[in-house]
This record gives C-alpha cells, sequence and structure tokens, in this order.
C-alpha cells in the first residue's frame, strides 16, 4: 500500500509559550492535523479528515465560537483533504473508507466532502457522537459534520489483539489485516488509534491518545504545561487517558523497531514522517 501524509489543518493557538517546550521565550505556537491517504484495492482510505471545505468557508456557523477564537486557524481550502486529494490526480469518490480516529470536529469535519465513503467507528464513540452527554461533548461533536447521512461502519470493542492490545478490528474490504483499528479511549468514548502496515513496518496513528512527542521520549517523558492542561480538560476519563499514555510507551519501548507512532497534532512528528515542513 502507498500511504500520503497530509497536513489537513493548521492553527497558531492563543497561549502559545505554554503549548511547546520554548516556554515563553518560543513565541507562537503552531499545531496541525494529520490525516493518513492510503491507496489500497478497494480505493482510497482516509484516517482523520481534518476540517473540511464548508468549515473553512464558514467557521464561525459550523465550528464552537470559543474554538474559532482561540485556534487562530489558518483559512486555506488548499488543507483541506478533498483538495490535496485531487492535486494528488484522484476523484473525490475514490475516498472509499473513512476512519476518524474520533468524531472531535477537527478530525470529522471534512467527512462531507467525501459523502459516498463508508466511516468506520467504534460503537461507543458513535452513540456519544450522537447522544452527547455533557457540555464538552455538545461541544466537541458537530451533527453538521453527518447531515449527509454517512455509511457508518460500527465496531463492538472485542476482536483479536495486537501486540499487547486487545479488541482489535480489522477494517472491512481494505485489505484484511493490514489496516487495524486499536481502542485508546479516555480523550473521547470510542477513540481509537489506527495501525496501518507499511513496506517499512507498522504505522500507528494515535490521535489524541497524546499531543506531544514528549510524551513517548523514553529517557525524558515530557509535555509542555499548557497542552498538558488541555488534554486533561478534554478527557472524558483521564485515568482511562493516561493509561493508554503509558501502555503506549510500553508498546514503543518494546516493540518501537517495528512500529513507528504518531499522534494528530504535533508538527515536528508530521515533519519527520512526511519529510517536508508544515505549513
Amino acid at each position: 500500500m502507498k500511504i500520503h501524509h497530509l497536513q489537513t489543518a493548521s492553527f497558531c493557538p492563543f497561549g502559545g509559550p505554554l503549548l511547546h517546550d520554548k516556554g515563553i521565550m518560543g513565541g507562537a505556537a503552531h499545531m496541525l492535523c494529520h490525516s493518513l491517504l492510503i491507496e489500497t484495492n478497494d480505493g482510497l482510505v482516509l484516517v482523520d479528515t481534518g476540517f473540511g471545505l464548508d468549515d473553512l468557508k464558514n467557521p464561525t456557523g459550523r465550528l464552537p465560537a470559543p474554538f474559532v477564537a482561540l485556534m487562530n486557524m489558518k483559512l486555506d481550502a488548499a488543507l483541506t483533504a478533498v483538495e490535496q486529494i485531487e492535486a494528488l490526480g484522484f476523484k473525490r469518490s475514490d475516498v472509499r473508507h473513512i476512519i476518524p480516529t474520533h468524531l472531535d470536529l477537527d478530525h470529522a469535519g471534512g467527512m462531507p466532502d467525501f459523502p459516498q465513503a463508508k466511516v468506520h467507528i467504534y460503537e461507543d464513540e458513535y452513540l456519544a457522537a450522537m447522544t452527547p452527554a455533557t457540555l464538552n461533548e455538545r461541544q466537541r461533536y458537530r451533527a453538521v459534520h453527518w447531515e449527509h447521512a454517512p455509511d457508518w461502519q460500527r465496531y463492538d470493542l472485542e476482536g483479536e489483539s495486537w501486540y499487547e492490545f486487545p479488541a482489535v478490528r480489522p477494517l472491512l474490504g481494505a485489505g484484511k489485516d493490514e489496516i487495524l483499528l486499536i481502542p485508546v479511549t479516555g480523550h473521547t468514548r470510542g477513540h481509537t488509534a489506527v495501525a496501518v502496515q507499511s513496506d517499512a513496518g507498522w504505522l500507528l496513528h494515535c490521535g489524541d491518545a497524546y499531543f506531544h512527542q514528549g510524551q513517548m521520549n523514553l529517557t525524558h517523558e515530557h509535555c509542555p504545561v499548557g497542552l498538558e492542561i488541555f488534554q486533561r480538560m478534554m478527557a472524558v476519563d483521564d485515568d482511562a487517558r493516561l493509561e493508554n499514555v503509558n501502555r503506549l510507551r510500553a508498546l514503543k519501548r518494546s516493540h518501537g523497531h517495528e512500529i513507528d507512532l504518531f499522534c494528530a497534532h504535533d508538527k515536528d512528528e508530521f515533519e519527520r514522517l512526511a519529510e517536508r515542513r508544515a505549513v
């Protein structure tokens, strides 16, 4: 399978000195959304969509006002997954499968740009988005992102095992066991990582299971204070989130030579894997 690393959002949130390693001398923070586009025998698979075209055309009408005010988004349609996919020579209808690590607005906003795609999601995440139980969930999930009535493919938390992680499901119709869903809940009720087998080994897209590459540093675990506070505030189950961070660190310690872990928002991880600078 051929795998493309896409940057599907760019934002410089306020509070930058608290969001990166350089502290008060670091200036603005730059975060992004890191998506994968996978070429398979069953069409294209998109892991996380970033924002959609309509989100960037009308952010204040489709996204929560505090998010728009604080995140300082780059409103560039060229960053959307659909425009990047078309620039690669594909049609939007070639995207047959979408795998959101979770349904937060910056991970699922581009779903309406691919109305024919099957959307693969854990049942708990689907239920959280359809019936949000808290103010946190009502803000993070935006019904406008699934008004097109997507073809949901919903999974229970049970299945085979992958390394030390249970409850794995293969992606239906997209290459047998080459793409797997790995539950790492805590940030949301049904958050998953996505494992993709490449020629060089496994890639593990961890979504928002962690936010900063320092959290996977095995000799000096660290995270900017602002990002650590943000993770705690956004977690629906912070104990589960922390447990899964530790499980991911253990996975890297034991199998880091076989598996390349990365999260959704770290600019340096994106630049390393994409071999280009983020914008």
